[in-house]
């Protein structure tokens, strides 16, 4: 287990290695002169050739890279060119709202879709089964951002339940801090929700036929036993596999969500920092984004060991 467990974690450096000299080279591969971009319309040849100078265009590139490298290897991602701040400040700002909010909606997502996949499995062919998978359809077919204005609408504007946008820091008591993340995280989830149902129902149905499932029922054990303890049990590893590559899901999505309910996370960030052509700032939270869907991979492909022991490849 060792072995494969030091495997799959030095599987990782290659593809960060890849994912990192395709960040930095968001500058050279962007169309026209990044330098002129950033300088607008206005700019003087001066004011191009020292934008130039700050983003290191007017160097070797396998020099600029290795810099880079060293550098984010020290936890510096450069300077904003707009604000002057280090970029890593920035994202320490906006961090913990993105990250309470992908966390809620991942448990939202889990706690909800899982027992619907298994319901809908156990009840194939009805009326039940046919409702959930309608949902798990329609839920695909909605955009994030119109799930996110029709909840405002009705829960915030309407009834008045809860607040329309903003954020509150978990520093000032769990319910104001889960009052502003409810509609963000169920609006986020809605197609997560989806697409956990949906492969819980197929992974379920295969195991529901295996004869070991019709030996418990022989046994006389009680349906919620040999579905969540048996069946689910085995049907675990395409679930969790799902959940782990749903993560870029809640990334895409965050950016978006964040928009619609007036987060100031790093889904704003990203958004300001595109509209600027704030390079240093795309490169630091692509880069980060990054690692977090890599690492979260990773965990996936250890908890496979702990789901099926047979697993060793």
């Amino acid at each position: 287990m060792l072995a494969y467990v030091v495997r799959r974690i030095l599987a990782t450096v290659p593809v960060m290695a890849i994912v990192a000299l395709f960040v930095f080279s968001l500058l050279y591969i962007a169309p026209g002169d990044p330098a002129a971009v950033i300088a607008g319309d206005q700019a003087t040849p001066q004011d191009i050739e020292r934008i130039r100078a700050t983003l290191g265009l007017d160097r070797p590139f396998l020099v600029r890279f290795g810099e880079w490298v060293w550098n984010i290897l020290h936890a510096d991602f450069g300077t904003s060119i707009f604000t002057g701040l280090p970029v890593t400040q920035l994202i320490a700002q906006r961090i913990e709202p993105t990250f309470s909010l992908m966390i809620v909606t991942l448990i939202f997502a889990i706690v909800v879709a899982v027992p619907i996949g298994v319901l809908a499995a156990w009840k194939a062919g009805t009326v039940i089964d046919r409702a959930f998978m309608a949902f798990a359809v329609f839920g695909f077919s909605v955009p994030v951002f119109v799930v996110g204005y029709v909840l405002a609408y009705i829960f915030a504007l309407q009834l008045e339940w809860l607040p329309v946008q903003g954020y509150t820091p978990i520093s000032a008591g769990i319910w104001p801090w889960m009052k502003n993340l409810i509609l963000p995280a169920a609006a986020l989830g809605f197609i997560y929700i989806a697409l956990i149902a949906r492969i819980t129902r197929t992974a379920m149905l295969e195991v529901l036929q295996q004869d070991y499932i019709k030996t418990a029922r022989a046994k006389g054990l009680g349906e919620g036993r040999i579905l969540f303890l048996h069946a689910l049990k085995n049907a675990a590893v395409p679930i969790v596999t799902v959940i782990g590559i749903g993560v870029a899901l809640l990334i895409g999505g965050a950016v978006v969500t964040e928009s619609v309910f007036a987060i100031p996370g790093l889904g704003r960030l990203t958004i300001d920092a595109i509209l600027r052509r704030d390079y240093p700032v795309i490169q630091g939270l692509v880069l980060l984004f990054s690692f977090v869907y890599v690492l979260i991979n990773l965990m996936v492909d250890l908890a496979y060991i702990v789901l099926d022991p047979r697993i060793r490849y």
